[in-house]
């Protein structure tokens, strides 16, 4: 039976997505073998690939002078990936802190010998706002200023795309594909794979091809991006499970109407449970109105020593996964893109019914 998977990641992924995969696992284009046994080398795979970068492209509207690369490590391999390919030790950047992942960014750039300047720190809020646009800028002499669109643990979400004069770099993991963007705004766009495009263990990377060929000294060859770029991200053995389900997931986004479409519905799930919650007296949400994300919506019960059978009674309802971060504490329901609109209105259906047994 399937559930309703509100996981952070790895997530929900399209039925129709997983079907087509189990249809094809044992004899992909018609070769007798999984295309996890067939050579990266091949040109099936090769072709395979190309399909989902052109995909890509196409459904995020990427310009030519951007290079797309499939990496290994995910997000958090990025957090060094990203300093190794545009700075010298001993360099500034500029970091905008909205939370634990833009924390640990920020940790890992420091880790590797760079002056992190944070131009703008949420924390007087407990990391439950975004910095007004304009209240903050690149310092002086910076090479990038990094920031994270969605805080996926605490629920976080900028409204807008910051305007800086440094390359912007941002770690999209939670938002990529969930909204129409504007690429060329970016120096470099990277995400994990595990929320709204497959499998857990890769990062699609989008990087404005003039950052590329700066990759400092001592740079693993599997993280420079040139060297990625220069081998259609084949340099060793691609992580090719996930590059032929992003495909297919790219597939399925365009057959539900691009991004246009998944930014409404989204959007639409999004407004359906915050109302929900802000109407209730039982539950409450920790998030400013203005900073609220769309892909992880957190919630508080009134009376918290409920939150273990909250999260028991939903499970046996097939609401899964809606313990919230270890660090937080609480609920949190992830409504990535494939998160249909009916588990939205399940969980608010279970949650009134928990309110009203337990109030």
């Amino acid at each position: 039976m399937r559930v309703y998977n509100f996981s952070a990641g790895p997530a929900v992924m399209p039925i129709e997505v997983l079907e087509r995969a189990q249809a094809e696992l044992t004899d992909w284009r018609g070769s007798g073998m999984s295309v996890m046994e067939v050579s990266h080398r091949g040109k099936d795979f090769v072709e395979c690939a190309a399909d989902a970068e052109t995909l890509l492209r196409r459904v995020m509207g990427i310009p030519d002078d951007y290079a797309v690369l499939f990496i290994q490590g995910g997000a958090t391999g990025q957090f060094a990936a990203v300093p190794m390919n545009l700075t010298a030790p001993g360099d500034t950047i500029s970091l905008v802190n909205t939370g634990q992942w833009s924390s640990r960014a920020q940790k890992e750039a420091a880790a590797l010998g760079l002056e992190v300047a944070v131009v703008a720190d949420e924390a007087e809020s407990g990391y439950t706002t975004t910095p007004e646009p304009g209240s903050f800028e690149a310092a002086e002499g910076s090479r990038y200023l990094h920031y994270t669109p969605n805080e996926t643990i605490g629920g976080v979400e900028f409204g807008y795309v910051p305007d800086v004069d440094v390359p912007l770099v941002a770690d999209a993991s939670s938002t990529i594909l969930s909204r129409p963007i504007d690429v060329s705004r970016f120096g470099v766009i990277y995400a994990g794979t595990q929320k709204n495009m497959g499998p857990a263990g890769m990062a699609v990377v989008i990087v404005r091809r003039d950052l590329l060929g700066h990759a400092r000294p001592g740079t693993p060859s599997i993280f420079d991006y040139a060297k990625m770029a220069d081998t259609d991200s084949m340099l060793n053995t691609p992580p090719t499970f996930s590059i032929y389900l992003l495909g297919l997931i790219l597939d399925w986004v365009e057959n539900q109407g691009g991004l246009e479409a998944m930014g409404k519905l989204n959007k639409d799930k999004a407004d359906a449970l915050y109302q929900y919650i802000d109407a209730s007296p039982f539950y409450s949400n920790p998030v400013d109105v203005s900073a609220r994300s769309w892909m992880n919506v957190p919630f508080l019960l009134a009376r918290p020593e409920l939150d273990k059978q909250f999260v028991s009674e939903a499970a046996s309802a097939g609401l899964m996964n809606l313990a919230g971060h270890r660090s937080v504490g609480g609920m949190r329901a992830s409504i990535y893109n494939a998160m249909p609109i009916e588990g939205v209105l399940a969980l608010i259906d279970f949650m009134d019914g928990f309110a009203a047994r337990n109030s």
